[in-house]
């Protein structure tokens, strides 16, 4: 497996414990220490230097400019970093999560090594927004010319692939972590719910703010008492919170992108919150969001390049935010949302349902584990 160090990663990755199966993973960024989310699979994460020498981090601190030139001397290539674990492993498939950041910079070694089956999951905005990730169309024609197999998070990302070259095996549509953890003693009921929960990217990609400035307009004419709890919020977003006059009266709280946030307690927080909200202009099928609608959480989505109405019909089991950068079409929506106890306790019922049905990461568990006898056979 070659990855970044990846929360969903590591999910994934955790399914196939008790399989059988011999696990190694690549850390691709070879971030310098081994994970102890997958204690049990054999890990390179220190590959990258070829002399970890004494005194390494106060050289690079107090002479930046000369380290950088020791460095260029000094940093393996990764192509021949991996091309040592492949001959070291000789491994029966290898799996690659994501385009750009685990395919592209071993993308030479994988064409060396094209005995050996390629299995390529693709998530969030590899597919859909491939150019404004660095990507050009020359490049993921390349890319998946090389893979076998494909694995995506949503049903769409599966089309922008054939229409981009690829001619292999799909092995279906799988949430990028595997599956939910559904704690269902966490799931309070609607009358217990006081929270309004939203996602804090704002990141170019991640629009939040415009989510704010929905609770700022509709904050003037409707007063709610729901405490309000941002995660995973970038700077602006806390920035925006504090200078903002009506924010700043308001009960929030904010939890910071680079603040770790155990899932469990994220996954509680939605299991009490009548609405989730999450506002993009480009992403594949939102972990999160399954997660809240798991949880009962009413969800307020955007929807680029339609992949979220794959989960959700609008008025029926959430609403789609068409503009994310209509601040007024999410006031529309939260408003409504906030005045419609019966929508929200038929969609909470059938979220759930619907989540245990399809998403239950027991159910998925060994439909994933198939998946790899599927390429071995």
């Amino acid at each position: 497996m070659v990855a970044i160090p990846n929360h969903h990663f590591f999910r994934w990755a955790n399914q196939l414990e008790q399989s059988g199966y011999e696990v190694f993973w690549f850390d691709v960024n070879s971030n310098g220490s081994n994970s102890p989310q997958i204690p049990w699979v054999k890990q390179y994460t220190n590959w990258k230097l070829k002399w970890d020498f004494p005194f390494r981090s106060r050289f690079k601190k107090n002479l930046p400019k000369i380290y950088q030139s020791v460095n260029s001397f000094n940093i393996k290539n990764t192509n021949k970093a991996f091309d040592d674990v492949v001959k070291n492993i000789q491994p029966d498939v290898i799996h690659c999560f994501e385009m750009k950041l685990s395919i592209k910079p071993i993308f030479k070694s994988l064409l060396k090594n094209s005995r050996i089956p390629l299995i390529y999951s693709s998530w969030g905005s590899d597919m859909y927004s491939y150019k404004s990730l660095g990507l050009n169309k020359a490049e993921v024609h390349s890319y998946l010319n090389r893979v076998n197999y494909l694995i995506t998070d949503c049903k769409r990302d599966f089309k922008i692939a054939t229409s981009n070259g690829f001619k292999d095996e799909f092995l279906g549509v799988f949430p990028g972590n595997g599956g939910l953890t559904i704690i269902s003693d966490k799931i309070k009921p609607l009358n217990e719910r006081h929270i309004i929960l939203i996602k804090g990217y704002e990141d170019g990609v991640g629009k939040a703010i415009n989510v704010l400035k929905a609770i700022e307009e509709l904050y003037k004419f409707e007063k709610f008492k729901l405490e309000i709890i941002i995660y995973s919020a970038d700077y602006y977003v806390i920035d925006y919170i504090k200078t903002s006059s009506i924010l700043s009266g308001l009960n929030i709280k904010a939890f910071s992108r680079y603040e770790f946030i155990p899932n469990e307690t994220l996954l509680n927080y939605m299991g009490q919150s009548r609405l989730h909200i999450a506002n993009s202009i480009s992403d594949g099928m939102p972990n999160s969001l399954l997660e809240a609608m798991s949880m009962g959480s009413f969800p307020i989505q955007s929807n680029p390049g339609k992949v979220t109405e794959e989960v959700i019909s609008h008025g029926v089991n959430g609403l789609l935010i068409e503009d994310p950068n209509d601040s007024s079409e999410i006031k529309k929506h939260i408003s409504f949302a906030l005045n419609n106890i019966e929508l929200l306790q038929t969609a909470k019922d059938y979220n759930e349902n619907f989540m245990l049905k399809h998403y239950n990461r027991s159910t998925l568990q060994p439909k994933i584990i198939q998946l790899y006898k599927t390429v071995l056979a």
